[in-house]
């Protein structure tokens, strides 16, 4: 099935990559050719580039539409974009962004300080968040003053990465929510969409890009496949430029069968993988059942055979590779849950009720057998792979747990309304852990079952956890804010709000053959990933390869 799907794709869409060629008049190097670039989430792609839509098309976010600055966790550094600087009030509780002179919109249009309001009021009604956002004043054409309720030190992060949409044409949409935007105005560097095909779509150069002597690729081709296995043989056969997926052995499979211009690099930047447990059911509301089933997994096994051993086990503190220095070592000494322990999970399980029965199958305390779903994506076989020996550990409990992987999209709307029992979830990169925190232990982003949340998918909050990470956002002291993350570890390891599984390598592989310049481990100007905030940072340095 899956070279089937890389065939098709690839018959429809004509999509070998091609040689560049070719030069401008003022001696700056051209290409004919498409970056091309699989996505092995989507068997098929929709005319949809609204960027506030979980359902949004490839590029959306990184080729179409900007933001005021990227933070690229690569390097650790953050790169003024549209905004040339900013500048945060002495008590925290206000931020002033300088916009970009000169940036115009695809369709020629100025960028101004009014589009940038829009966008964070959008992203506020439709999506949720902003709650600490009191005013946004616009002096003037180029500076946005936002003033909140209270001290917010990660509004740096949080405003200055919301995409930017063009008032003149949001404002006019009666529901912003549901627009498709199939004929997408945005910044970007690419943003012109052709050839738009169920299977494939090409976004060709904005022909007002602000930094046109960045615009050095012909183009950029996106192929739709349903799984890794397509997109893996896409990339093994030479048909691709830039893939994100998860391929075992590399090397052998990818890199070798061209080593001159085949190369990857797996930076784990602060993303851990968790294994989360819906706590609005009472089997997984208990502490002690938590720590019991995460006793009860490998890591090293799930690194080994699932991850091919592309990253290392989680400890109790859920913070590894670029969160790394912010671990507190006096709390990863005393983990305990994060270990397999067979015995140990035993013995907590029999604590809270959940007693073997004479065929050594554990019931619930009112005398049901103990049996849930692991839901994952049906494309990510990395993490398939991961769920099915979580799933072999729990029979040494005497734990029946079941694998279930429809397609991402129903697996993510169930997770988003909470109907599901548990699963493989990611968190998603930022300079700090409060950001991960906030999501696995805060009460900002707990909805009930039924209301649509996207974070906090297993519901799951403490009012110790609040009171610290309200005490975080108050202070821009790093030693303080230092302190605050070690208790915050500590409460973490306490209450086992997740199940942490390893750190998430932020798959990226590329080949030389079309194009130059990209990151890499000596110089991490951004991350490989193509899907991410730092993906714009790429596709305006690379260039044709002579």
């Amino acid at each position: 099935m899956a070279a089937t799907a890389a065939v098709g794709a690839l018959a429809l869409t004509g999509c070998v990559a091609s040689n560049p060629g070719g030069t401008e008049a003022d001696g700056a190097t051209t290409s004919s050719a498409f970056l091309t670039i699989p996505r092995e989430d989507m068997g098929t792609f929709s005319k949809n580039f609204n960027p506030f839509s979980p359902n949004a098309a490839p590029m959306t976010g990184q080729s179409i539409y900007e933001s005021m600055l990227v933070y690229n966790p690569a390097g650790g550094d953050t790169v003024p974009w549209l905004a040339t600087d900013w500048e945060a009030g002495t008590d925290g509780k206000s931020l002033t962004f300088n916009l970009r002179p000169g940036v115009k919109f695809s369709d020629g249009t100025e960028l101004t300080s009014e589009d940038v309001k829009l966008s964070v009021e959008l992203q506020k009604e439709l999506l949720g968040g902003y709650d600490y956002l009191k005013s946004i004043k616009t002096p003037d054409k180029t500076t946005v003053e936002f003033t909140f309720k209270k001290a917010f030190a990660p509004a740096l992060y949080e405003l200055g990465q919301q995409v930017i949409v063009p008032a003149h044409i949001w404002s006019k949409f009666d529901k912003p929510g549901n627009e498709e935007n199939p004929t997408p105005v945005g910044t970007g560097p690419y943003t012109e969409i052709a050839n738009f095909q169920a299977q494939s779509f090409e976004l060709q150069k904005n022909p007002y890009y602000w930094q046109p002597e960045k615009q050095k690729l012909g183009g950029i081709r996106m192929l739709a496949f349903a799984g890794n296995d397509g997109a893996n043989l896409a990339a093994i056969s030479g048909d691709v430029d830039w893939t994100q997926t998860y391929m075992p052995d590399i090397q052998t499979t990818y890199v070798d069968k061209d080593p001159e211009h085949r190369h990857y690099w797996f930076p784990t930047t602060g993303s851990e993988i968790n294994w989360q447990l819906n706590t609005t059911k009472e089997e997984f509301s208990d502490v002690r059942v938590r720590k019991a089933l995460s006793m009860a997994v490998d890591r090293e096994q799930a690194v080994k055979v699932g991850m091919s051993d592309y990253t290392v086990p989680a400890d109790c503190t859920g913070l590894s590779g670029n969160y790394d220095k912010w671990r507190d070592a006096s709390v990863v000494e005393k983990c305990d849950w994060t270990k397999r322990d067979l015995e140990g999970a035993k013995k907590l399980l029999d604590e809270a009720g959940y007693k073997e029965n004479a065929q050594g199958q554990r019931t619930t305390p009112d005398g049901k057998p103990f049996t849930f779903d692991i839901s994952v994506g049906s494309s990510s076989t990395d993490w398939l792979s991961v769920a099915n020996i979580i799933a072999q550990n729990l029979q040494d409990v005497g734990i029946k747990a079941t694998v279930d992987s429809p397609d991402w999209a129903a697996v993510t709307a169930a997770y988003e309304t909470g109907e599901f029992d548990t699963g493989i979830v990611w968190t998603a990169n930022a300079p700090t852990p409060y950001q991960y925190y906030l999501n696995l232990m805060g009460s900002e982003n707990v909805k009930p079952v039924g209301k649509q949340t996207f974070d906090n998918y297993h519901r799951f909050s403490d009012k110790k956890s609040d009171d610290l990470l309200n005490k975080f956002v108050a202070t821009g002291d790093e030693g303080e804010q230092k302190q605050v993350i070690n208790d915050l570890q500590s409460l973490y390891s306490e209450l086992a709000p997740v199940v942490p599984l390893f750190p998430g390598p932020e798959w990226g592989a590329y080949t030389t053959e079309n194009f130059v310049g990209w990151p890499t481990e000596e110089n991490p100007y951004a991350t490989l990933s193509n899907r991410a905030p730092t993906t714009v940072l790429v596709l305006t340095n690379l260039e044709p390869a002579k």
